[in-house]
């Protein structure tokens, strides 16, 4: 059995379920299993780095930003921000209305990061992130987890296939196989990551 590519998956998750007649749901299968992996995996492969100019109270967030690791002010050296509650946030506006200066402060809102104070001037960030596995599509038929790991594709989509074919008997069997794969791309991940093996992170513009 080939899992190495789009039209391979959603071949085998017929052939799992026994099926020749749900070409049309198969891919939402695979949809809803890419956001439980985006929920459930972090790994090195995801991480990434964007860079911006700051230059008022809020910065967009990337398209494919999953969950922050760290956000550095880069101009004339690095200071990291420090993350705060929407209600500390608040706090900190309340007490010092109209603050301006260079940012210390940061929390996420709306689809982008608000920033304390409002900057002063323009100031160059850097944001360091985990990103979103790449969704698979007849135009994007292949990514780092179905190479390094297809058994959680499979798997995955299995569980999802579940409510609609209300099938239940296999369900807890795939959840479990389910588990187990991701568990070992994380421990994988960490080892990597705590290995010294200078792993090269990804740079793209923020917006």
């Amino acid at each position: 059995m080939a899992l190495s590519n789009y039209t391979e998956l959603k071949s085998s998750i017929a052939d799992f379920l026994n099926r020749d007649d749900l070409t049309s749901v198969i891919p939402d299968f695979i949809t809803l299993a890419e956001a439980q992996i985006n929920r459930d995996i972090r790994h090195y492969e995801m991480e990434n780095r964007a860079t911006a100019s700051l230059d008022q109270q809020y910065l967009d967030r990337p398209s494919d930003w999953l969950e922050t690791i760290r956000i550095n002010i880069t101009s004339s050296g690095t200071r990291n921000l420090q993350l705060l509650s929407g209600a500390s946030m608040a706090d900190k506006r309340a007490g010092a209305e109209n603050a301006t200066g260079e940012p210390r402060y940061y929390r996420h809102a709306e689809r982008a990061f608000e920033v304390f104070p409002s900057p002063d001037g323009t100031y160059q960030v850097e944001l360091l992130y985990y990103e979103k596995v790449p969704g698979l599509s007849s135009t994007n038929a292949a990514n780092w987890l179905l190479t390094e790991a297809p058994d959680v594709y499979l798997y995955g989509s299995l569980i999802h296939s579940a409510p609609y074919l209300a099938e239940d008997s296999r369900a807890g069997v795939w959840a479990q196989l389910y588990s187990a794969a991701v568990s070992k791309v994380n421990a994988s991940g960490d080892a990597a990551s705590m290995s010294g093996t200078g792993l090269t992170m990804k740079v793209r513009g923020l917006g």
